[in-house]
């Protein structure tokens, strides 16, 4: 496995990221476990969460599942730079409740308390908030972190679907206060979405932060839809299923996987080898559901793509050119 720093800090981190969104939902506790003790054996360290992840009546399952990984011992913890989130609401579905959302330092408090509890830790190595919260401050959000560092209870502060703007406005603001601000971003990125290029990005290399693309292969519209789709292996459903009912969208990814079985790759590996070759980029989340899909993400970690293959993908998926000359008429 490949390592980097995760931004501006010292923290050295694996060119992967796991993700655990599936774990509770589609994936049980025994096999949750399972995927993470492969992952960490095959180098990845960075696990990333979220509070509210479980969904539902079930908010928060995903970090106890977490928990009770860490609590088998064996140096989980050490081993592990732990990343989850904050922002969403906490209460079940059929409540609702003032001031268990948003990043009100407040909530910030009773959540980084809760999440600590479900995941059996008593620090967290990186903090995001998952969305911008338009109604509190940053001057407030910045007063809650710089209290839970002095605590020893969060190590560094990250975001997660933050607009450039909003990552210059974080961390102007933290400077102001002398403090780090954002090491990272969370930032939905890959092939069939490269908006990230515009704004995104060129805000987390300004300013130092990690980017961490999410959704690397866009809804598992870029990992072989068209082919499983015809062979029978898939039935395509969702967001998936109404892209590819758009013609020129259909024909994009036909290009995509007709180019890729030229060369004899694998279009889920490529997806995420591609992102590992864009600048600012640490790592790709990927959500494994079972040790194939993880071991199908550590290969692409090792692909190399050509320059002919790395052309010709720019060719079917135009990224937006760089800013400011892309919003040029």
């Amino acid at each position: 496995m490949k390592y980097t720093q995760l931004g501006r800090t010292g923290l050295k981190v694996s060119r992967l990221v796991l993700g655990t969104m599936n774990f509770g939902p589609q994936t049980d506790e025994a096999a949750s476990h399972t995927i993470m003790d492969a992952a960490l054996g095959a180098g990845i360290n960075v696990f990333d969460t979220a509070n509210v992840y479980g969904w539902g009546d079930n908010k928060g399952r995903t970090e106890e599942i977490i928990g009770t990984w860490f609590a088998q011992g064996g140096g989980r913890r050490e081993k592990t730079v732990l990343a989850t989130k904050v922002y969403g609401s906490m209460s079940r579905e059929s409540e609702t409740w003032p001031n268990y959302d948003r990043l009100s330092a407040l909530n910030i408090r009773r959540a980084v308390e809760a999440s600590l509890r479900r995941l059996q830790t008593d620090y967290i190595d990186v903090y995001q908030f998952h969305h911008i919260d338009r109604r509190t401050p940053f001057e407030e959000i910045w007063q809650a972190v710089h209290v839970l560092i002095q605590q020893g209870k969060i190590l560094y502060a990250g975001s997660s679907n933050f607009p450039g703007y909003k990552i210059a406005q974080a961390n102007e603001t933290a400077a102001r206060r002398g403090m780090v601000g954002l090491v990272s971003e969370q930032c939905l990125y890959n092939l069939a979405e490269r908006r990230a290029e515009m704004e995104v990005i060129p805000a987390a290399q300004e300013y130092g932060l990690g980017v961490i693309p999410w959704s690397p292969l866009h809804g598992g519209l870029l990992g072989g839809v068209i082919k499983k789709e015809s062979e029978g292996s898939r039935r395509t459903t969702g967001r998936s299923a109404d892209a590819l009912a758009n013609t020129s969208v259909r024909a994009q990814i036909q290009s995509y996987e007709d180019l890729l079985d030229k060369h004899g790759l694998a279009p889920g590996e490529v997806a995420l080898a591609w992102l590992l070759t864009r600048p600012g980029v640490t790592g790709p989340i990927v959500g494994p559901r079972t040790t194939d899909q993880l071991a199908s993400a550590l290969r692409a970690a090792e692909l190399e793509l050509s320059d002919e293959v790395l052309s010709s993908l720019d060719e079917i998926f135009p990224g937006p050119g760089p800013s400011p000359e892309a919003f040029a008429w």
